[in-house]
């Protein structure tokens, strides 16, 4: 049961620590700190329920509807490649990158960036609902949900952590300059997994 916990806990945070999307937009908002609580439930929500999909064997399902994935695909690219624009624009002037702007752009705004970020990236199912669903197989009837809630736990702690760790960087980003480099990085990144979207 602990073993199975512990491996879940692992496996969910060797797959969601890295530069993606998803983290970008979360380290941003932690960094500004606006709206980072409901940020971080919408990330943390939508990967439970993604690693429930797929330890409950709907990986299956999606593993045979390559027309859903490819939807999907496409509709990541565009939203990514709209979104690296943006931040890339967003870098021109340096003003509007304070973290004190009284331009706070609106909560659902910044839940429906979110959601857009987490599933319309299809990584997530292949990652997230397919190889955790397998993996998670391996544990069991019994142990497989018990991998979940490592996986879920590790999600949680992870978007949590990034969410409002992020302020801890604050004085090295309290010039717009490193406002500037960080949406450039940004742009560049989401830029990057749009066009390895685009190549399958």
């Amino acid at each position: 049961m602990l073993d199975a916990a512990l491996a879940g806990l692992l496996t969910g945070l060797s797959l969601i620590v890295a530069i993606g999307a998803q983290n970008a937009f979360v380290l941003r908002q932690g960094l500004l700190r606006q709206h980072v609580g409901p940020v971080v439930a919408v990330c943390s929500v939508s990967d439970l329920v993604l690693i429930g999909a797929g330890v409950a064997g709907i990986g299956a399902i999606v593993q045979h509807a390559p027309t859903a994935l490819t939807v999907v695909r496409w509709l990541g690219v565009a939203f990514l490649t709209a979104y690296g624009v943006r931040s890339l624009w967003r870098a021109r002037r340096s003003e509007t990158l304070t973290a004190s702007s009284d331009a706070e752009p609106r909560l659902r705004g910044a839940l429906v960036q979110a959601v857009a970020l987490t599933w319309l990236n299809p990584h997530v199912y292949l990652d997230t609902v397919l190889l955790l669903g397998s993996i998670a197989a391996h544990h069991g009837p019994t142990g497989k949900w018990w991998f979940a809630v490592g996986a879920g736990l590790g999600s949680i702690l992870w978007f949590t952590g990034l969410g409002y760790g992020a302020r801890l960087a604050g004085p090295l980003l309290s010039r717009p300059r490193a406002w500037q480099v960080l949406d450039v990085l940004i742009g560049l990144t989401m830029l990057t997994i749009a066009w390895q979207l685009a190549r399958g």
